[in-house]
């Protein structure tokens, strides 16, 4: 077998934070999503004021700076929450009534006198997608948020161990169709709601650019980002983002080398399985550096190492004479670029670049 070196994700720091600075542009705050690509948020605590939206616990070794922490509650309990409030964690997202009560229930009985939070409670937003049915919508209805946030501010003892208090809702971030904000958020919550509130956390909402995405809606995404803020203000109300393919996707390049070419097809030493399984989900397609138009180039299938038809970075991209030997390097790979054991397949290693 020929000696081909070994694939690897290029990550550019400068690209991380040059797309940090975009999303800072549009809200009060930001807080990474770092599930999408943990390498990243090294980057970002040290050189940026993010915050940092975190799922698990296992994610906390990532970050250094617990204060900084947006954690996400999943069938919880109080000693949870102990153990989290010990690590100096203080911001929370609850998406249903029985983690929300557990939380409440511990601020209510904490012997920690200082001890404030930030509270956002998630809203469930009606999806658009063609196939709703494949994904699990998070969330708590309309009426449920309106009323738990104003028993909130009606509880001055409660009201007082909460810093901000606040509505978080999420859009799926390739979905480019889900842009109303504004007409969305100011039709479900009530005037009390409204006056109760302290900042609004809009998760997903902000698409990176892959070989099957419209870049053309991008400006008027931003532009409706815009309006959606300017809005909030007139409630006093500020607007966190929480991107997460925005800042991760554009910084990480794959490089990879063509290993087989047979006819159309072409086989690369890497697999969507160790390095693009966002092929598989969502599912996006990687851009090909230099890839050509259909007028100057020839048609290609890329093809993944592994035995499983599934296994396709790209169906038809249009390169000029690709070789066995060429390197062939895939655009904005940085968001969910995570490996599974499929066929023992070695994880792909990522160096970081200024």
């Amino acid at each position: 077998m020929n000696n081909f070196p070994n694939p690897k994700f290029l990550l550019s720091t400068s690209k991380v934070l040059e797309q940090y600075r975009k999303a800072k542009d549009l809200a009060d705050f930001v807080s990474y999503s770092s599930k999408t690509n943990p390498l990243i948020t090294k980057i970002l605590e040290a050189q940026t004021d993010s915050l940092f939206s975190i799922h698990l616990p296992n994610e906390l070794q990532h970050v250094a700076d617990t204060s900084r922490v947006l954690f996400f509650a999943q069938a919880w309990t109080e000693e949870n929450l102990t153990k989290l409030t010990a690590k100096g964690i203080t911001s929370f997202v609850v998406d249903n009534e029985a983690d929300l009560n557990t939380l409440l229930k511990f601020l209510e009985n904490t012997t920690t006198a200082a001890l404030q939070i930030t509270l956002f409670l998630r809203l469930k937003l009606q999806e658009h997608t063609v196939r709703t049915e494949r994904y699990f919508v998070f969330g708590m209805p309309a009426a449920i948020v309106n009323k738990r946030i104003q028993e909130i501010q009606a509880n001055p003892n409660l009201r007082a161990k909460i810093r901000q208090l606040g509505i978080h809702f999420h859009r799926k971030t390739q979905n480019l169709s889900e842009w109303n904000y504004a007409d969305e958020i100011f039709s479900v919550l009530d005037a009390e709601t409204l006056q109760s509130i302290d900042i609004i956390n809009m998760g997903g909402g902000l698409p990176a650019a892959y070989a099957n995405t419209n870049v053309d809606v991008l400006p008027g995404i931003v532009q409706k980002i815009a309006a959606f803020r300017e809005k909030l203000r007139q409630y006093t109300i500020e607007l966190m983002l929480e991107p997460g393919r925005f800042i991760s996707a554009p910084a990480v390049k794959l490089q990879t080398t063509i290993i087989g070419l047979h006819g159309n097809t072409i086989i690369i030493n890497a697999s969507v399985y160790n390095s693009n399984m966002d092929a598989l989900i969502v599912p996006v397609k990687l851009r090909v550096d230099y890839e050509l138009s259909e007028k100057e180039g020839k048609p290609y299938v890329i093809k993944g190492i592994t035995p499983c038809s599934l296994d396709l970075f790209r169906y038809r991209v249009y390169l000029k004479e690709p070789k066995i030997g060429d390197t062939l390097t895939f655009l904005n790979a940085g968001a969910y670029n995570f490996a599974t054991e499929f066929c023992d397949l070695e994880k792909i290693e990522t160096e970081v670049e200024e």
